[in-house]
């Protein structure tokens, strides 16, 4: 077997490990191969394992890979992308015409972009809210008392599903100290649930905090160095 293969398989072992251990359905919990900076090649060694779901942070390079990849894939193996980096909006229309999700929207101004820009061939694009939950200055998303607002009026854009919330904590290493934020973003997500929205998706968990992220209800991990090594410089 070789290393990407491999290292996909020590992934799920990992993340049916922790869902045994939290006491969920490990069926209730999806990787997203994050494969920014990395090759074509890189991708199609992982979908020929199996996966079939894989992020990109970077417009370009995203929309460049998904065209690659097409004519490569063998018949029947259709892959899931999807966006989950910062995202300007004078950048949406190639992220609604290629990508299948998009969970990195902060601000309704881009999610108004992806609704008009989104081809009527296609599904609806399936997005989360990015929510900032350690508040720092660095990082996107938008503050947690925004949230209901923006989710609300998301929901409400043609062209859109709505699924859930994204965060990206800032790195602790401590498992108490990293499911706290995830925490947060969890209550969240129950309290919209209570208030009338159908969300199913909490995007959230990556290699560090993998464990945390499950316990706290993470339903979907975004997992990239320890698929396919550390990040390429791009």
């Amino acid at each position: 077997m070789s290393a990407i293969p491999a290292k996909l398989q020590a992934v799920r072992l990992a993340m049916k490990a922790a869902a045994s251990r939290a006491g969920r359905d490990p069926d209730s919990v999806q990787l997203l191969a994050v494969s920014k900076t990395k090759p074509a090649a890189d991708v199609l060694e992982a979908a020929l394992a199996g996966q079939r779901d894989f992020g990109e942070n970077y417009v370009q390079e995203g929309v460049d890979k998904i065209a690659a990849l097409g004519p490569l894939l063998p018949p029947g193996c259709s892959l899931v992308w999807h966006f989950i980096g910062p995202l300007q909006s004078n950048k949406t229309r190639p992220v609604a015409e290629h990508f299948d999700w998009v969970h990195s929207i902060d601000r309704l101004k881009v999610a108004q972009r992806l609704s008009g820009q989104r081809p009527a061939h296609l599904a609806p694009l399936q997005v989360c809210v990015q929510v900032n939950v350690s508040g720092e200055a660095s990082k996107s998303g938008c503050a947690p008392a925004e949230v209901a607002d923006l989710c609300r009026a998301v929901a409400a854009l043609p062209r859109l599903r709505l699924r859930g919330l994204m965060t990206i904590p800032a790195p602790v290493d401590d498992f108490e100290s990293q499911r706290r934020p995830l925490r947060q973003l969890r209550l969240l997500q129950a309290d919209l649930v209570a208030q009338g929205l159908a969300l199913d998706t909490l995007s959230m968990g990556m290699s560090h905090d993998l464990e945390a992220a499950i316990f706290e209800g993470s339903t979907l991990v975004r997992v990239g160095t320890a698929i396919f090594g550390a990040r390429n410089t791009i």
